[in-house]
């Protein structure tokens, strides 16, 4: 009998779920010091963790010039989010009016280079990449104007961030149960095996000899 294997993924779930849900409170509750703060490091991450498998792979030297452009800028920009953040200076007006244009030029200049490389400098691309970048392209335009009319884009944001939170918490939270009830399985099955090992096994009896019958003494006839 095989022994049962306990799996442990349903407890980082669990905690994953519960980051997320926090997290999404959180932001909401400070959300300019959070909203700041996630697109600055999500910005930084973003561009430093693609330098040397983007300029490995591009076969122009233009390409990787314009491509390494792009990240200089995205790394400063996301710095300086990190900055105003951490300087206290995120609920300055300032800061708070110029969120909106920093993230427009962030998508409008990423989908921007990817049709560059596409249909200008003849790169190979998937479906989905392709239809992110068409979204970046229409969010750059999209957040700029709302910017310019004074909408409050960081409060917009953390509503999608806490709806998109509560969303992933929430399926993380189901996988997790299910993930639960497989181990609460496995252990039942292995107390199982434990009392079965605990019981004494009876004892076989040993065949009994078989006793000779004493042969009858015929009479001899005379």
């Amino acid at each position: 009998m095989n022994k049962p294997k306990f799996g442990y993924g349903w407890l980082v779930k669990w905690i994953l779920a519960a980051i997320l849900l926090a997290g999404g409170i959180l932001m909401k509750l400070y959300e300019i010091e959070v909203v700041y703060a996630t697109t600055g490091i999500a910005i930084v991450l973003f561009s430093l963790l693609r330098v040397v498998p983007l300029l490995k792979t591009l076969k122009k030297e233009v390409l990787r010039t314009i491509n390494l452009i792009e990240i200089i800028f995205d790394t400063i920009m996301g710095g300086v989010m990190i900055y105003v953040v951490f300087s206290g200076k995120s609920n300055d007006a300032f800061w708070i009016g110029i969120y909106g244009y920093l993230l427009a030029v962030f998508f409008y200049a990423r989908g921007i280079i990817y049709m560059l490389s596409l249909y200008y400098f003849q790169e190979k691309s998937e479906p989905l990449k392709f239809w992110f970048h068409i979204i970046c392209l229409t969010l750059g335009p999209v957040i700029f104007v709302l910017s310019v009319m004074g909408e409050d884009i960081i409060s917009t944001l953390g509503w999608i961030v806490l709806f998109i939170s509560v969303g992933g918490g929430a399926y993380l939270g189901y996988d997790g149960y299910g993930g639960y009830k497989l181990y609460r399985e496995s252990s039942k099955s292995l107390n199982e095996r434990k009392r079965e090992q605990k019981q004494p096994t009876p004892e076989k009896e040993l065949p009994k000899p078989i006793q000779e019958e004493p042969e009858e003494k015929q009479p001899y006839a005379s």
